[in-house]
């Protein structure tokens, strides 16, 4: 029989960045490209990014450009469509991430174990481009991480648009895992070796511009951590952006750099380090008033999870006699799969 592992919906401790947060820019070419020593500088940079922000920002990651403006562009193109050729494509159902999911159909705030309306934004999901019949996708919950992706018949630019970049999101993390790997005092490839058949899931975020007021306390996207091990967040510059949650309450929006990512730590690696990186909570905000029926906006997240059936326990290095593992062990497809029924199972619930 099949079990799964509690999922963390109401943390008893603060998911929030220092006190006076600053999220730091960090130039990761040296990492690829430099000598031992900004090798080093890379890694202690983004370490500390990792245990008091939970946020950064990367330049010199090599994603040609035009594998960005591809996939934005195609995407904005499907947004527009009426709502009857988007539901042609809908998610399957509340654990399934593929698809289509209509405007206000989750709330992220809900993950957190507090009531919150539904949040302002359509989305696209997608997971691994390529399966098989190994019965690592085909028993147990491997279906789950394995479900079709789901592509409009009549859009095979997107299908393109959307594989390609996919595929460089796959390069970019591949090097950041190793960034982070070092930052642990682990092996380079730690986790890299336990995410040869990793099961990421990629969101195209739309957020339309708002014809009535939202309800008291709605957002684009309510407050939340995110799930899986780490996220890689492009999106674009208009106003209602992301905002990182610090100490004392206080929100600080997110820098947005044209040619930069946005990296932030998520509740898997933050459970793989006992905690001592943080997985900060974040939220997408309303435009100002006085533009909200005219500003939309876009934005694309990679969600990276290792394998389903990785073991995530305790690191060696982020744990002593004084500060024992938090934390039984989970694998990493239970801890996602418990987290993304939370937004949806919920959300249901509520409505």
């Amino acid at each position: 029989m099949l079990h799964e592992a509690n999922a963390d919906f109401t943390p008893g401790r603060e998911r929030v960045a220092d006190a006076a947060v600053t999220v730091p820019v960090i130039d990761i070419a040296p990492f690829a490209h430099g000598d031992p020593a900004a090798r080093r500088t890379v890694v202690a940079a983004v370490k500390h990014a990792c245990e008091h922000v939970g946020f950064f920002v990367i330049t010199g990651h090599g994603v040609p450009a035009e594998k960005i403006k591809a996939v934005f562009a195609e995407s904005r193109a499907f947004f527009a469509r009426p709502v009857d050729e988007k539901m042609r494509i809908k998610r399957p159902g509340p654990g399934i991430s593929r698809g289509y999911n209509s405007l206000a159909g989750q709330s992220l705030g809900l993950t957190m174990g507090q009531k919150a309306p539904p949040d302002l934004m359509e989305s696209l999901g997608f997971g691994p481009l390529e399966t098989d019949n190994d019965p690592y996708w085909t028993e147990n919950f491997g279906p789950v991480h394995a479900h079709p992706n789901l592509w409009p018949e009549d859009g095979p630019q997107l299908r393109r648009a959307v594989s390609d970049y996919w595929r460089v999101m796959e390069a970019l993390s591949a090097q950041l895992m190793r960034i982070f790997a070092l930052a642990l005092d682990l092996d380079e490839d730690f986790f890299v070796r336990r995410s040869k058949r990793h099961v990421t899931n990629m969101r195209i975020n739309y957020y339309p511009a708002q014809e009535r007021p939202p309800e008291a306390g709605q957002l684009r996207a309510g407050a939340h951590s995110d799930y899986g091990a780490f996220t890689i967040l492009k999106g674009e510059n208009a106003p209602g952006g992301l905002q990182v949650l610090c100490r004392g309450g206080d929100w600080a929006d997110v820098p947005l750099i044209e040619e930069g990512f946005i990296i932030n730590i998520g509740d898997l690696l933050m459970r793989w380090t006992n905690d001592k990186w943080v997985s900060t909570i974040h939220r997408v905000v309303n435009p100002p008033e006085e533009v909200r029926r005219h500003v939309d906006r876009m934005s694309i997240a990679y969600f990276f999870v290792p394998d389903h059936d990785v073991e995530v326990r305790c690191l060696e290095s982020c744990m002593d006699t004084k500060n024992p593992p938090r934390y039984p062990p989970t694998t990493a497809g239970a801890h996602w799969r418990g987290k993304i029924l939370a937004a949806r199972q919920m959300s249901a619930k509520a409505g």
